[in-house]
């Protein structure tokens, strides 16, 4: 790592510049490590979430920056991942999917595994700070009384592992469930009245169904068993058709016949897949 003297820094802070080299060097490195294509438009969202990192780490310039991560500093690699990607999430985002999963897909499965082993699986990929999985965790526990009877499971995955940390514990600040009905806050959520600005933590019979782990969609997936939902929103929109194409294909192989995948409110899989039928309101049936 360089050394910097007190000038340079002060020089570094007021000359840092993205020129479109540099923007282009890292939207490929970008594209490498996540699949995710980058826009020319996404220029400025580059700079101004990378140039946070390269003062915490004092580096010079964004292609000596560059250089650092072509070293294969896993590390960094991971930190650059985290800080590129987007977590934009919140509690029952898109309110009709968990409205369908409620009252379509778990009426579904409850008649399907009537009889056999009552394993349910749902995946949530790209589950960010971990409202989406949590939502879905909710969802299960109120359209299923008998859940307790159930191997039930949601796996939550997302390449950040800084989001995955803050799902993982549970605790979140109180204006991230305030918008959300009062009895099924006062239900599913737990109070810390102590504080000023009171955060919120979820209860253990939520956190219990949920594992949460990295995952770079890119790279193998350990998942052996196959999942019966898949939500998969707010995620594609950031791949090339041709990415696109090769990860729906891959979810295919990871659904059950008749399983369920959910994607995002703008996306589509139109020209991407056939495998699929359309339900409505980017809710899609895996072809029997």
């Amino acid at each position: 790592m360089p050394a910097m003297t007190e000038t340079s820094v002060t020089q570094r802070r007021e000359e840092l510049v993205l020129s479109e080299d540099e923007f282009d060097r890292l939207r490929k490195i970008i594209r490498e490590h996540t699949g995710i294509s980058m826009s020319s438009s996404k220029r400025q969202l580059v700079y101004r979430r990378l140039s946070k990192r390269l003062r915490q780490l004092n580096f010079p310039s964004f292609h000596a920056y560059s250089d650092y991560l072509a070293s294969g500093d896993k590390a960094e690699l991971e930190e650059f991942c985290n800080a590129v990607t987007t977590n934009l999430t919140s509690f029952f985002r898109e309110a009709h999917h968990f409205e369908f999963l409620a009252n379509n897909i778990v009426p579904d499965l409850v008649a399907k595994h009537r009889h056999t082993d009552k394993r349910l699986r749902i995946w949530s990929a790209g589950s960010s700070t971990g409202e989406e999985p949590y939502s879905i965790a909710i969802t299960l526990r109120e359209s299923m009384p008998d859940l307790r009877r159930w191997d039930a499971r949601i796996l939550a995955t997302d390449l950040d592992s800084n989001v995955l940390a803050t799902g993982a514990t549970g605790i979140y600040s109180y204006d991230r469930v305030e918008k959300m009905e009062e009895s099924r806050l006062k239900r599913w959520f737990i109070r810390d009245r102590g504080k000023a600005e009171p955060d919120v933590r979820v209860r253990p019979e939520l956190q219990e169904l949920i594992a949460f782990r990295q995952l770079n969609l890119m790279h193998d997936w350990p998942m052996k068993g196959k999942f019966d939902v898949i939500f998969c929103r707010n995620v594609i929109i950031y791949f090339d058709k041709a990415t696109q194409r090769t990860l729906i294909d891959r979810y295919a192989e990871h659904l059950h016949d008749g399983g369920y995948l959910i994607l995002g409110h703008s996306e589509s899989l139109l020209n991407v897949s056939d495998r699929f039928t359309l339900l409505g309101q980017t809710i899609y049936r895996k072809q029997f």
